[in-house]
């Protein structure tokens, strides 16, 4: 068995696109994955399959949440040790200063072309906030707060040309340390 996680982009947020922990739990154990469990309201999961392929795990649970939920979610499925270089290499969390809570992961469906990535920092330079993208990520620092950023989530997928959800960098590690606990 292989432990994943998987992060729901835009589930329970704002009143759209309700789904309850306890039924997405269910659904998830109706699809045969064990060991499920869910991490607060905003759609992450971690669970056991018995597939290693990230990809082929995404599109089902995509087509699955289709069919069940009666509308389109977007699902990244990432392993444990893809959370844990993520954590690894945040090339923020060493710097002096930098107040934890003011991190966050933006976790990306595809790996997008280069050439998105340099174009897109003409835009955010206009912001004061700070990102770097790689490896399938977009790390962020918003030292005044994800409330007044312009670097979103619908930023990102804008410029990328890739679907993409974000978490704060205390959710991050907590998927990690509970995928860490399943794993023992």
């Amino acid at each position: 068995m292989h432990t994943f996680v998987s992060l729901l982009r835009g589930i329970n947020v704002g009143g759209h696109h309700l789904i309850g922990m306890p039924a997405l739990k269910a659904f998830y154990e109706s699809l045969g994955f064990v060991d499920v469990t869910t991490y607060i309201q905003s759609g992450n999961i971690i669970f056991r399959a018995t597939a290693g392929d990230t990809s082929s795990v995404e599109l089902l649970i995509e087509k699955s949440l289709v069919h069940t939920f009666g509308f389109p979610v977007t699902v990244i499925v990432r392993s444990p040790s893809h959370l844990g270089k993520v954590i690894k290499n945040n090339p923020y969390v060493a710097r002096g200063g930098v107040d934890s809570s003011r991190l966050a992961v933006a976790f990306l469906k595809s790996q997008p072309a280069p050439a998105l990535i340099k174009a897109m920092a003409v835009f955010a330079a206009k912001s004061t906030n700070e990102y770097t993208a790689v490896s399938g990520v977009v790390y962020l620092h918003c030292p005044d707060g994800f409330g007044k950023t312009l670097l979103t989530t619908g930023f990102f997928e804008k410029h990328l040309k890739v679907k993409a959800t974000a978490r704060n960098w205390k959710t991050t590690n907590a998927l990690f340390a509970l995928c860490a606990k399943m794993d023992k």
